[in-house]
């Protein structure tokens, strides 16, 4: 483990901290710390950085109730920059955007990156801004019922093809099963940090079981 000590803070005593979604990888936003502030952060577990403009320490969230709960910093190959991963409970952005990044300046056709955050967002877009012609805005029009009848059938297709023993037929209907859980979380206003804090709980309940099968 990097002692803090061995980090190299500018000459006004920062170091600059890009503070990343433990669940979706998205960057939120490009802060500044000092050593003070870095320990406050590992000693709270939530992000504090120093605030250049007002010459001052600020706790990310004390006002605005948008914590964001660490969960691991990185130092670079040269000690001069870190990566903050976090769980956050709101906005990373002061303008009340998910992140700071927004402004998109130029992106590659071919190796455009897909998510599963920008096809929920994609999914989202269709619930609130209704496209004629889209299959998901006439999902979202036919209701919840509809919805949940096309989930069904999906895991039924995914039932066959696996039985089939067909892995292409296989991958292409849990595909069409994610599209569609995923419409039903749009409109059940289920999120992806959701499911991941589900997950995650999981997880843990899972290793204190197996610890315990090893100690018995």
């Amino acid at each position: 483990m990097l002692d803090i000590k061995e980090l190299k803070f500018d000459e006004k005593g920062l170091i600059p901290a890009i503070v990343v979604d433990a669940v979706t990888k998205k960057v939120l936003t490009l802060a500044y710390m000092n050593e003070e502030s870095l320990k406050i952060s590992m000693e709270k577990g939530l992000t504090c950085f120093y605030s250049r403009s007002r010459n001052e320490l600020w706790l990310k969230g004390e006002t605005s109730g948008n914590y964001q709960h660490i969960v691991s910093i990185t130092a670079d190959c040269d000690n001069d920059a870190l990566v903050v991963m976090v769980e956050k409970d709101g906005p990373a952005c002061h303008t009340g955007t998910d992140s700071c990044f927004t402004k998109e300046v130029w992106e590659s056709d071919e190796l455009k990156e897909f998510s599963y955050e920008g096809l929920l967002e994609l999914i989202k877009g269709r619930k609130t801004e209704k496209k004629e012609g889209s299959y998901t805005t006439y999902l979202f029009e036919k209701g919840i019922d509809k919805i949940l009848k096309k989930v069904g059938e999906e895991c039924t297709e995914v039932i066959i093809a696996a039985k089939a023993e067909d892995k292409k037929e296989t991958i292409y209907e849990i595909a069409d099963l994610c599209y569609h859980v995923m419409v039903l979380m749009i409109e059940a206003g289920i999120s992806l940090e959701d499911i991941h804090k589900e997950l995650a709980s999981r997880h843990v309940i899972d290793k204190k079981v197996k610890q315990e099968k090893m100690t018995n």
